[in-house]
């Protein structure tokens, strides 16, 4: 087939690799100068880094450099994407700086797909469309009251992935919006350069140190089949029934040992940063782990939290802006950074097209978070938030191979729309909506890639997954999964 990928990050290239040695005609649009996606260098912010330790955080046919710290800079996670990319041979099928305007079906069947690039605008036809476009790529913004007058009196607003150099913060009085881990990690680096810091949280999350009294990693919790079973899943099956026996006590007996030694560690009673609800609330939206020098920040006076509130509007007072706060505050607001999450909006699609992508409440309806069900010659690669984000779109990519080459069977329309309907209600009710319009799968993103690949007929070991319930999980596990697809697919051939 010739297959259009949309994006170039870990979801685009593995796709990319994975389909190539399928057999297909692949070409890659992204519309950056670099690959990368969310680690492209056009919108890399100061500190950013990753939340999983580098040995998690690879496709399976890849290592990161031993000389890289545990921890990735987004410059070191964009130069291995590089790597990735020289040593696949994938250069070739990529056009960089090209963005998908309109992606439209074709009469026949497959796409129409229209792009913008050095020599201007074309239209190509393709047999398939994979959206691996990420569900971070479009920064969501609050609207707020005043902003005209707080550009007026030369204050300025801007995402965090548009803050690319410190000079633009130099002496200047900053608010933070957000309590993610890009506010705290850009609130940190904003901090050394600023005359002000204030971080405004509507809401505080609860945070992971990556080391536990400075010991225990925190990927030997949470990046590992235990840690991710200590939080009830839709359908709770094997090992984790004793976890959730008797109403679950043993898994929140673990869970709050975790609360208590945390909220000793980062002083959060002291700091008055202790969040509200419980610490098992750590799973409802995304686990967000502690950014270095954030609390001690804090401490230090250097950066001022502003929590349970939020911006009410912009003002100026003898000539300076300020933002008014929901407590009746006000604070200086020379710069305003806001880290408010992002749309998962598809732009390159038509009205008709994201209906029919979406239901009633704008969730994405997505069968193992690839499949649409009423658009046809349509897959998405990567489209959710995961732990495993490069291990969870590798395996999409091989399970959209596998489909397109007749190596499973999906079940009926029917079946499939009763599935999606009934985990779509589950994840609402139990993100309190905060699921990012379905595409949220933290933290159950092991057992996303379990049933991703168990449709697919292919899946390490028990012995692996075993040692996966006490170890970190290693994504070089899943190496054998496109070769062994590949043998799979011929012999039907």
């Amino acid at each position: 087939m010739k297959i259009a990928v949309i994006g170039a990050g870990f979801a685009g290239v593995a796709s990319a690799k994975v389909l190539t040695e399928l057999g297909h005609d692949i070409t890659v649009f992204e519309k950056t100068p670099d690959v990368g996606g969310v680690w492209s260098r056009t919108r890399r912010y100061p500190g950013l880094t990753t939340q999983n330790n580098k040995d998690s955080y690879t496709l399976s046919h890849l290592r990161m450099p031993k000389v890289f710290p545990e921890w990735l800079s987004g410059e070191q996670v964009q130069s291995y994407l590089e790597m990735y990319v020289e040593k696949f041979d994938l250069a070739s099928m990529i056009r960089l700086s090209t963005e998908v305007r309109r992606a439209q079906p074709a009469g026949g069947g497959g796409w129409a797909i229209t792009s913008a690039g050095a020599d201007g605008e074309t239209t190509e036809d393709y047999d398939h469309l994979i959206v691996a476009s990420g569900v971070f790529s479009e920064p969501f913004a609050p609207a707020y009251d005043g902003v005209e007058e707080l550009e007026a009196a030369g204050g300025r607003i801007l995402a965090a992935s548009e803050l690319l150099d410190l000079e633009t913060v130099k002496g200047k009085d900053v608010v933070v919006v957000g309590y993610g881990k890009s506010a705290c990690d850009v609130a940190v680096e904003i901090a050394k350069e600023a005359a002000s810091t204030t971080v405004v949280a509507r809401q505080l999350l609860w945070k992971m140190p990556r080391k536990i009294k400075g010991v225990l990693n925190y990927k030997v919790l949470l990046l590992t089949r235990m840690g991710e079973g200590l939080f009830p899943y839709q359908s709770i099956r094997g090992a984790e029934k004793v976890l959730h026996a008797g109403g679950s006590k043993m898994a929140g007996s673990m869970v709050g040992s975790v609360e208590s030694v945390t909220s000793g560690q980062l002083k959060l009673k002291k700091l008055g940063l202790l969040p509200k609800g419980q610490f098992t609330d750590i799973a409802r939206s995304t686990v967000s782990l502690a950014t270095e020098g954030f609390f001690e920040g804090v401490e230090a006076g250097d950066i001022v939290v502003e929590r349970d509130t939020e911006i009410a509007a912009f003002v100026t007072k003898d000539g300076k802006p300020y933002a008014e706060l929901a407590n009746g505050r006000a604070v200086p607001a020379d710069v305003v950074v806001t880290a408010t999450g992002f749309k998962q909006e598809l732009p390159f699609f038509s009205e008709e097209i994201c209906d029919q992508l979406t239901d009633d409440n704008g969730d994405y309806q997505l069968y193992r978070q690839i499949l649409p069900l009423g658009v046809k010659d349509l897959t998405f690669a990567g489209y959710n938030s995961s732990f495993f984000s490069p291990l969870s779109a590798e395996m999409s990519a091989v399970w959209i191979g596998s489909h397109l080459g007749g190596g499973h069977e999906v079940p009926p329309v029917e079946e499939m729309e009763a599935h999606v309907t009934e985990r779509l209600a589950w994840m609402r009710e139990r993100t309190d909506g905060h699921h990012a319009r379905g595409t949220n799968i933290i933290p159950f993103s092991m057992h996303n890639i379990d049933e991703v690949l168990g449709d697919v007929g292919l899946d390490v070991s028990k012995r692996v997954k075993a040692v996966q319930w006490l170890l970190p999980i290693n994504p070089k596990a899943y190496a054998s999964i496109t070769p062994r697809l590949v043998e799979k697919l011929a012999a039907r051939s």
